[in-house]
């Protein structure tokens, strides 16, 4: 109506079917943002997951989302990295072990046991490793913001903790002297490779936000 100064809110796609995911980047990106995942848009086909990198797996499903739909989407790529293991499972993370499906935890066991079985053999000062996070804003023509998060550790031969999900139980942090799966939701978000790229995002945001109002 004449004379409504209301300002309208910025709709941002998160490429991504888990809820938890979506609430979890709100909480932490603060941002006056009307949130929405791939559950709203049925219709738009899963896109394949072939790059070789994070970064690669991040721009396409940001691009490809954000063509598709017309709004600006923001995704994420992540996963696991050991040394010994030549970079392994890297891009992989989700889907090392072959198994797909719905069941997660049956999915994450048979990946920790593969990881587990590959280092047998190693010593302890060997299994260094650091989770990646790469996140990518784009429009429906260009990308917007990457940046990118890594947790530095070591895996360990026996799962500990029961807070978290993927390879969490195996990854020690010893800056904290715990398995990611043995931290509180704050804990993790202060040193986790997701909160790390989260932090360097969340000011690019803000100002872009303000540069398109």
């Amino acid at each position: 109506m004449p004379g409504d100064t209301r300002r309208i809110r910025r709709k941002i796609l998160v490429a991504t079917t888990n809820p938890g995911k979506i609430a979890e980047l709100r909480a932490m990106l603060d941002a006056e943002v009307d949130w929405v995942g791939l559950a709203d848009f049925p219709q738009v086909p899963e896109v394949e997951e072939d790059g070789q990198t994070f970064a690669e797996n991040a721009r396409k499903k940001a691009t490809v989302y954000a063509k598709a739909t017309g709004i600006w989407t923001l995704s994420d790529d992540s996963g696991l990295v050991i040394d010994a293991l030549g970079g392994q499972p890297g891009v992989r993370s989700a889907r090392f072990a072959g198994l797909g499906g719905p069941d997660r935890k049956t999915i994450d066991r048979h990946n920790i046991e593969k990881v587990l079985q590959l280092l047998r053999d190693a010593p302890p000062d060997k299994k260094t490793a650091r989770f990646v996070c790469h996140l990518c804003l784009a429009s429906p023509d260009r990308t917007l913001i990457e940046t990118s998060g890594t947790l530095e550790g070591r895996i360990i031969d026996t799962a500990r903790g029961d807070n978290g999900f993927g390879y969490d139980p195996i990854f020690w942090v010893p800056s904290v002297g715990k398995t990611v799966a043995e931290l509180e939701s704050e804990e993790k978000n202060a040193v986790s490779h997701r909160g790390n790229a989260i932090r360097q995002f969340k000011p690019m945001l803000r100002e872009l936000l303000a540069a398109t109002e």
